[in-house]
């Protein structure tokens, strides 16, 4: 601040010192303009930011507490927890730019993720220019390193391999021409190899990426291939692949226990601009939990319906024990079977029945609490010999499931044989016989959640292929049923 004493004498300097100071006023008005506006465009963002993730916060409430028809599916929860997670993020980047996290903060606990030892190493070498000591000058020597791995990737590159064949001729016999006979190839005359083909079938049926999409990644490098001309490869890798699921389920049926599961497939019906359910089932063996020899596998067959007599075709001559939901075709099965089959149904299925009643059930929850007990048995045998497992069953979980099964007999006795209640104890006690078969066989997991994992993916394909068809039908003017 300028004091009476600072102010000169001189009328044209005084002139000038007052202009400087006007000119530097207004230069710090309109830094402050600016500034203030920053701040009100990073408000707005920030607000609106707040507002999204207060509304994936009220989403994720109602799922955990609202009622079934407004919670959401398991896809959109972890949309949800993705959106969360890069905020925070986004937020942690911000923070570290500002203050750059020292070697004495704890590091956040987060799952980064593990260095497969099977990856290439590529190592790059951070060292100093000069190595004179900076006080004496002397020659340092080397005390030790710092190492830090972190992964890489080599985005996908397209390259054309080009396969010469010579042809050669005799100057004696000019008729005798001799080259080397020509690969075979999948699509013979076409321009794919057998790795393309294998990751346009990655891309569509384990990563869910439709043809459409693929063409148009392939077409951000210049790639210009037809969806049809994709289809065409995918039609044709499953007819040379067909002797490997063939073979495939033949490895199955000679399988001492299997699960199996089916889950619907819309399918064009030709002619008619509409869709038909079929039924695509799953074959799973996984004999890991207990220490089996066998190598875990599942194969699929696609059937146009959902008849009793499929899984019996299906099967073939297996003889042994199928894991299975409650669907009653499994259950005519065993019974046309005899002997050969014995049927260990899936206490994931049952304690769902009741999971659905506990926000308004005391019954319901005592239910889940015994079954909680059964799967804290289940995680403490789990990977031990098919022995072990029997032993420790019989042990502590047969209790468990006897007096279970006096609590559902005796609750059915005093409860509304209408009720949804009831209705879940039924369900149970129908199914008993198959229920409790796993405390005498080790080999006999709880649930069938291990081909529930394998069908997941053919589910999230079929919504995908449900939503083309529909768009399909919906341009051709048609309703979809």
């Amino acid at each position: 601040m300028l004091t009476q004493a600072d102010l000169p004498d001189d009328i044209d300097a005084l002139r000038a010192l007052v202009l400087e100071q006007s000119r530097v006023l207004a230069e710090e008005r309109a830094a402050s303009e600016v500034r203030l506006a920053e701040l009100n465009v990073a408000k707005g963002e920030a607000d609106a930011e707040i507002e999204r993730l207060q509304s994936i916060i009220k989403a994720f409430m109602r799922h955990r507490f609202g009622s079934r028809s407004e919670q959401l599916d398991a896809d959109q929860l972890q949309l949800g927890l993705e959106d969360v997670e890069t905020a925070l993020g986004h937020a942690r980047a911000a923070r570290e730019a500002v203050a750059p996290r020292s070697r004495s903060d704890q590091p956040r606990k987060t799952n980064r993720g593990s260095l497969p030892a099977h990856l290439e190493r590529i190592e790059q070498i951070v060292d100093i220019d000069d190595k004179a000591c900076p006080c004496c000058r002397g020659l340092l020597h080397q005390i030790g390193e710092d190492v830090a791995e972190r992964l890489d990737v080599v985005p996908t590159t397209f390259r054309v391999l080009v396969t010469r064949r010579p042809r050669y001729g005799c100057r004696s016999c000019e008729g005798a021409i001799v080259q080397a006979p020509a690969p075979a190839r999948i699509v013979e005359g076409g321009i794919p190899t057998e790795a393309l083909i294998a990751q346009v079938l990655v891309s569509k049926y384990a990563d869910h990426v439709p043809l459409y999409r693929q063409a148009q990644i392939y077409a951000r490098q210049d790639i210009r291939l037809d969806r049809s001309t994709l289809a065409d490869w995918v039609g044709r890798a499953a007819w040379y692949l067909r002797p490997l699921r063939d073979r495939t389920l033949e490895e199955l049926r000679r399988s001492e226990r299997l699960f199996a599961d089916e889950t619907t497939a819309p399918v064009l019906d030709p002619g008619r601009g509409r869709t038909k359910t079929g039924q695509l089932w799953a074959y799973a063996r996984d004999d890991r939990p207990w220490g089996g020899a066998g190598p875990p596998m599942v194969a699929y067959v696609y059937a146009a319906d959902r008849k009793a007599e499929r899984p019996d075709i299906h099967l073939g001559d297996f003889a042994g024990i199928l894991q299975v939901d409650g669907y009653g075709g499994y259950t005519a099965l065993a019974k046309r079977r005899g002997q050969q089959l014995s049927l260990a149904f899936c206490w994931s299925h049952v304690r769902r029945k009741f999971y659905d009643l506990a926000a308004s059930s005391p019954v319901a929850t005592e239910i889940l609490r015994r079954i909680a007990m059964l799967y804290a048995i289940e995680d403490e045998v789990r990977g031990s010999t098919a022995e072990h497992r029997r032993l420790e069953r019989s042990e502590r979980s047969r209790i468990i499931i006897e007096d279970l099964k006096l609590y559902f007999d005796g609750r059915l006795r005093q409860i509304s044989a209408k009720s949804k209640l009831a209705e879940a104890i039924r369900y149970a006690t129908g199914r008993w016989a198959g229920l409790v078969r796993f405390i005498d066989d080790g080999r006999i997991e709880l649930d069938t959640n291990t081909v529930e994992r394998s069908i997941r993916p053919l589910a999230l394909n079929r919504n995908y292929a449900k939503r083309r068809i529909m768009r399909r039908c919906q341009r051709r003017g048609q309703l979809l049923h």
